[in-house]
């Protein structure tokens, strides 16, 4: 088959220790040439999006959709012959959007494309109005004298900027995150912010936001990346302007939804697992086909190449309840489950392009399966990466309780074009570049699963004095 990757160099890649020659035997690496090879042709993985994008639509944790979602998944499983499926009960809120609509009042006049921010308390009725007050960032707005911000709306106007790994999300999501609390603090009565995104569109970016205990909580939405280009052209006039938000969101009482969880039993080890993980819910302006149904479809897809080939160590497939409102259902199997039965985990999130690099976050001694591992990846124009990994975002929590864990790392580089945005759909995924994911998942889980040494916990890290 031809390549399905263009040419990239290796980026932080650290030289992999020469191979144990007994680490995997030799039929089970030529079973993952062929796995590979045959899940390069299949289609599960994305006939799988596709029907939870189009069955199921928008999947905000505590709506009804949320639960037609677990459904979903649990017919999906007994649909594909898993062994066995479950599902962990997890206490979520329940936050829905509503309407929202902003306008510029003065100097001149023209409305905003806007939505509120996750959890975000709603406007007084016929909106809020006031002084925009501007800054680049959180740290600007700390360091602001509250009289400079009192009685205003605050505008925080972060930037991000195209990259193969989206290395600025982490720098620019503060403003989203903790913004509306910090600008509270200095007495503003509400926040806008530029939307957290790359793209060049008029699709606002939500996201989740949180408040903090003890501070009154002010209305919170983001604006399109164009406005908030055409509003800092506006600022240059000199003028003082002013805006007028609507948000009329909704809190309800919490609802239990669930983290839904299939296995393929595996024929020595049962009790030892490999955990490959997506997120089921979604944010509800888009149909959530790259956040994250292309994890959703990759990794159950994944699982299902490897049943076949009767897997020595258990595949655990686990599908994690409101990762979207700060990794609920990942807190939850972390704390219900043994973890020491976790021999590697890894989740899919990041959209659905070529996977690129293939980082590890395992013991030493267990590096040389990872070698193995990746000499079956290369062909997918998959580089070595580093043993810094982490994991994925719902995953990213278990290597502190010493979990091992992997990172496959896709091209991000158009992710935040739509990431949050009514422009997550199916449209923007490439069923032959989601069939590379599947392959390379495959061959990860599959061979980890039948790694004949001991698969060992992360080493303890030691105390800071």
């Amino acid at each position: 088959m031809k390549s399905l990757l263009l040419p990239l160099t290796m980026v932080g890649a650290l030289a992999m220790p020469a191979i144990a020659n007994d680490s995997i035997d030799k039929a089970s690496l030529e079973k993952a040439h062929q796995l590979r090879d045959s899940a390069l042709r299949s289609n599960l993985g994305y006939d799988l999006v596709e029907s939870l994008t189009v069955e199921v639509g928008p999947r905000l944790a505590g709506t009804p959709a949320d639960l037609l979602a677990v459904k979903w998944a649990e017919d999906k499983f007994k649909e594909l012959g898993f062994d066995k499926i479950y599902k962990q009960p997890v206490e979520v809120r329940h936050w829905e959007r509503g309407f929202a609509k902003a306008s510029i009042t003065a100097p001149f006049p023209q409305p905003l494309a806007i939505t509120a921010l996750g959890d975000s308390v709603a406007t007084p009725k016929g909106g809020l109005k006031g002084e925009l007050v501007f800054f680049d960032s959180v740290a600007e707005l700390r360091e602001a004298d509250p009289k400079t911000v009192k009685g205003k709306i605050v505008y925080i106007d972060a930037r991000m900027h195209r990259h193969l790994e989206g290395k600025e999300y982490s720098t620019t999501v503060a403003g989203r995150s903790i913004g509306s609390s910090v600008a509270s603090e200095k007495g503003a009565i509400g926040l806008i912010i530029r939307s957290i995104g790359t793209d060049s569109s008029r699709f606002p970016h939500t996201g989740n936001m949180n408040y903090k205990d003890g501070v009154k909580k002010i209305p919170a939405g983001a604006i399109s990346t164009s406005d908030a280009m055409m509003l800092m052209q506006m600022k240059k006039r000199g003028k003082p302007i002013s805006v007028n938000m609507e948000l009329e969101t909704r809190a309800y009482s919490p609802k239990t939804s669930y983290n839904v969880i299939g296995e393929i039993t595996g024929s020595k080890y049962p009790d030892e697992h490999i955990l490959i993980g997506a997120h089921l819910d979604s944010w509800d302006e888009g149909t959530g086909a790259l956040d994250d149904g292309a994890g959703v479809g990759i990794v159950m897809s994944a699982a299902y190449q490897i049943k076949k080939l009767k897997p020595k160590r258990t595949i655990r497939v686990v599908l994690f309840a409101n990762e979207e409102g700060g990794l609920v259902g990942a807190k939850e199997y972390r704390d219900a489950n043994d973890l020491s039965k976790i021999k590697l985990a890894g989740e899919s999130d990041f959209g659905a392009r070529n996977i690129w690099r293939f980082d590890t976050q395992v013991h030493p001694d267990n590096l040389d399966v990872m070698a193995h591992i990746h000499k079956v990846l290369k062909p997918l124009s998959i580089n070595t990466g580093n043993n810094k990994a982490g994991g994925g975002p719902d995953v990213s929590i278990l290597p502190a309780k010493g979990v091992p864990v992997f990172s496959l790392r896709q091209d991000g580089t158009d992710y935040f074009d739509y990431h949050h945005t009514p422009n997550d759909t199916l449209d923007k995924i490439n069923p032959t570049e989601l069939a590379q994911n599947v392959a390379a998942w495959s061959v990860v889980a599959y061979l980890t699963a039948q790694a004949d040494e001991k698969l060992l916990p992360l080493p303890k890290k030691k105390s800071k004095k």
